[in-house]
């Protein structure tokens, strides 16, 4: 029987958390809570959640925090949903799916998606929360271990990680409703909750009861929607391309062997350092790495003697982005040739400076994807259908069809 002063602080750590888009969020997990508490993730508030989109839509300052939490929320709520309708999740279960869903993003970056490349090379964000998974597990004597197995689909219960990571999870759930709301684009706004509700499972799979076929038309319109109005918009884009030309001039000078001024954290990965170091110690630099490294950096780096670098990082402080421009259809070479020529010519580049400033490049987008954990109908008879057959609105085809845009980005008249 623990004492008084450990029952007051078992109490402590069950909180109660405002959330501006679902209200309350309930904390009453202990090991949640410290999962909370601890510094890879309180990191998660000083990485914005849509990276360099409040350059296009000032409100989209979200963090990856935020997100984390939301997603947390809707995981209770799916969870609530299936059991109901006669499916076991075990207590312990019901922790570790929570403890993947809250850890799922813990290895993003700086900036989120746009400079994911730049830290380690061989490691997306998805590879990185796993590492830092297996290290927060060391540290919590293994009571990570369920919602590790979930989080990499080794569980004999497959929807468990569906709930994670699928094209119904709950992250998705979560960033759509969220970024509308924070962007103000009202077209990504998706009834979540009506869309949990409708949660079922048919042999281990996650599926969507007939009577719900409606919400989960509008989510993939919305989806679809918010990738070319909010993720894929031209000048978000744009001024992605011009943070990484930023980093990709300060990994050549760096190669040349120019230091450059950073963050001990930001120096660290720039120079590689990582490549030789102890894996605990790479996450620990990485624990310490948001997106305030990165705004130190424009800073410091504006007033390199390097005029390419100094020249980025102006016109990334100023919000003086690239002229960008997509097609459906490859860029002709003589457009290409006459606008480097154009910028060449009036702003003294040589050829290795020139491509920081006259470039061409490609975006793809898919609604939906018939091959990776389909969304499946289910009928009153038993009978499944994949959400393309089963609609009336929306043409599989459609759906799933590769969209690829092309774009070409140079000054603005005035951006030099």
């Amino acid at each position: 029987m623990p004492d008084s002063s450990e029952r007051s602080n078992v109490m402590n750590k069950k909180k109660i958390i405002n959330d501006p888009v679902y209200g309350f969020i309930s904390i009453f997990d202990e090991t949640i809570y410290d999962l909370i508490e601890h510094p890879f993730f309180q990191r998660l508030r000083d990485i914005k959640q849509l990276g360099l989109t409040q350059l296009v839509y000032p409100g989209a300052t979200h963090t990856r925090f935020q997100h984390s939490l939301g997603s947390l929320h809707l995981m209770q709520s799916a969870i609530d949903t299936i059991r109901s309708k006669g499916h076991e999740i075990t207590e312990e279960e019901a922790r570790a799916v929570k403890i993947a869903i809250l850890l799922h993003d813990v290895g993003h970056g700086p900036l989120s998606h746009s400079l994911e490349s730049f830290w380690m090379e061989d490691h997306d964000h998805e590879n990185f929360s796993l590492m830092i998974m297996n290290h927060i597990n060391q540290e919590f004597n293994h009571r990570l271990d369920l919602a590790i197995r979930i989080y990499r689909n080794v569980y004999d219960k497959h929807f468990l990680h569906q709930l994670v990571s699928s094209q119904l999870d709950m992250d998705r759930l979560d960033y759509l409703r969220r970024d509308s709301f924070f962007t103000g684009v009202s077209e990504g706004v998706i009834g979540s909750d009506r869309i949990i509700k409708m949660l079922n499972v048919h042999n281990d799979r996650l599926v969507i009861e007939a009577k719900g076929i409606h919400s989960i038309e509008k989510f993939l319109i919305a989806r679809w929607i918010m990738y070319w109005q909010v993720y894929f918009h031209k000048t978000v884009l744009s001024a992605e391309q011009l943070l990484i030309n930023i980093f990709k001039r300060s990994k050549f000078l760096i190669d040349q062997g120019v230091k450059l001024p950073a963050t001990g954290s930001l120096e660290y990965f720039l120079n590689r350092n990582y490549l030789n170091d102890k894996t605990e110690n790479m996450l620990h630099m990485f624990s310490r790495l948001d997106d305030t490294d990165i705004m130190v950096a424009f800073k410091t780096w504006a007033e390199n003697n390097d005029r390419v670098l100094s020249l980025l990082c102006r016109n990334m402080m100023e919000r003086k982005l690239y002229k960008i421009e997509l097609q459906n259809v490859p860029f002709d070479q003589e457009k290409i040739h006459e606008k480097t020529v154009q910028t060449r010519h009036k702003y003294k580049f040589s050829n290795e400076e020139i491509k920081y400033f006259v470039f061409t490049d490609s975006i793809i987008n898919k609604a939906y994807s018939t091959l990776n954990d389909n969304i499946q109908i289910l009928y009153k008879n038993k009978e499944i259908k994949d959400i393309g057959e089963a609609s009336d609105m929306l043409s599989l085809p459609v759906l799933s069809k590769i969209v690829k845009k092309y774009f070409i980005c140079y000054p603005k008249e005035n951006n030099i």
